[in-house]
């Protein structure tokens, strides 16, 4: 097969962080658009792209591109595509849209349109007038934004943020891959002590774990497109193989994770386990007043609760005036905070020397980040 068109979806405001993951893959030749990451790929990335990378939320393949203003212009483009190339007989295609200040506005409309183009192209390469849909699953999207229309198969299934380890979660947890992409974005590496006060359900020291022992994010879960007959199966050993060598087990790293709740310790605790990183986190109940920075030059990075989302307004915001005493007294300490609270910098008591707009979920939040002095040169 012919070289292939990718797009990497991220979280709104992660853009530049999975472009860095891209080219750290070895795809340097990027179109970077809000929430989207395109470049150009062979099918045997599919496994590799899927397994390695932590803080996109989806692989798509792209079936092509044009403007459509009418639904005639819709169906006869989508006719062009060789969906044939892509879907096997028995396929069981699903069609889902998005319209965004376009002509063609009604999404349903859409799909039905693009559902019947697709029939129509596998009628003549199939030679037959009916789909059983028995088979594999593709989800193909419509996406049209101001009528420049956007075909794509998701490769994922399941979205990337779910690794597999996380059995149980409290209220509010922050996803995977933006957990990911907050230690990403911080100055922590693994000779620093990193610290989460507010762990939670784990997941950012987990993250942080699996980051310090290159344990890749999806090796342990599966993707709709292992089932795809374009994809040799060989491609998905060899991805998985590799992402197995390249596991550091002699790693040596600190990571200490705290929470006021004994029950959401005990779910991190069994998270990190799944994840197989129980051995480098050192889980405590506690609660935040009761937490004492034990070396200089650490990293804390937490998703502590947001008023709106859980607890009592004027106990959050006793908490962040509790962190910022505590950080702002050990100038040698960086520390990365999200939150939607938009009086966070009042509260911590000092502005951000860095501040990136996110989202978690459909919670608009902030993240707040805070550098703290350089380690000494060893």
């Amino acid at each position: 097969m012919e070289k292939i068109n990718l797009i990497a979806t991220s979280t709104f405001g992660l853009e530049a962080v999975v472009k860095r993951e891209l080219k750290n893959l070895g795809f340097e030749k990027q179109t970077v658009l809000d929430g989207s990451i395109e470049f150009e790929a062979d099918i045997s990335d599919i496994p590799r792209l899927n397994i390695n990378l932590r803080s996109a939320d989806r692989l798509l393949l792209v079936m092509g591109k044009f403007k459509a203003f009418s639904f005639t212009e819709l169906f006869d483009e989508t006719t062009k595509l060789p969906w044939g190339d892509i879907l096997p007989v028995d396929a069981n295609f699903i069609v889902t849209g998005k319209s965004i200040k376009s002509t063609l506005y009604s999404v349903p409309d859409c799909q039905s349109i693009v559902e019947k183009a697709i029939v129509e192209k596998l009628k003549k390469k199939y030679k037959i007038n009916w789909f059983e849909k028995s088979g594999a699953v593709y989800k193909i999207q419509v996406a049209i934004l101001k009528d420049n229309v956007t075909l794509t198969i998701d490769t994922s299934g399941a979205a990337l943020h779910k690794r597999g380890y996380r059995e149980s979660q409290v209220i509010a947890p922050v996803k995977e891959t933006m957990a990911a992409a907050m230690i990403d974005l911080s100055f922590w590496r693994k000779d620093r002590l990193l610290l989460d006060p507010c762990c939670g359900s784990g997941t950012i020291p987990i993250e942080a774990a699996m980051i310090a022992k290159n344990i890749a994010p999806g090796l342990d879960r599966k993707f709709v497109s292992e089932d795809w007959g374009i994809i040799d199966a060989k491609y998905w050993k060899d991805a998985r193989k590799a992402a197995f060598s390249a596991i550091d087990n002699d790693i040596v790293t600190r990571i200490k994770a705290s929470d006021i709740d004994p029950n959401a310790i005990e779910i991190a605790k069994r998270n990190a386990e799944n994840a197989g990183v129980d051995d480098m986190i050192e889980f405590e109940v506690l609660p935040f007043n009761k937490v004492r920075l034990s070396e200089d030059y650490g990293v804390c990075i937490s998703n502590p609760p947001y008023a709106e989302r859980m607890g009592v307004l004027d106990e959050v915001e006793q908490l962040y005036r509790d962190m910022g005493r505590l950080f702002r007294a050990n100038k040698t300490w960086s520390v990365y905070i999200i939150t939607s609270h938009e009086g966070f910098e009042k509260l911590y008591g000092k502005r951000a020397d860095k501040k990136r707009k996110l989202f978690n979920g459909n919670v608009k939040i902030d993240y707040y980040q805070y550098f703290g002095e350089r380690p000494p040169k060893k």
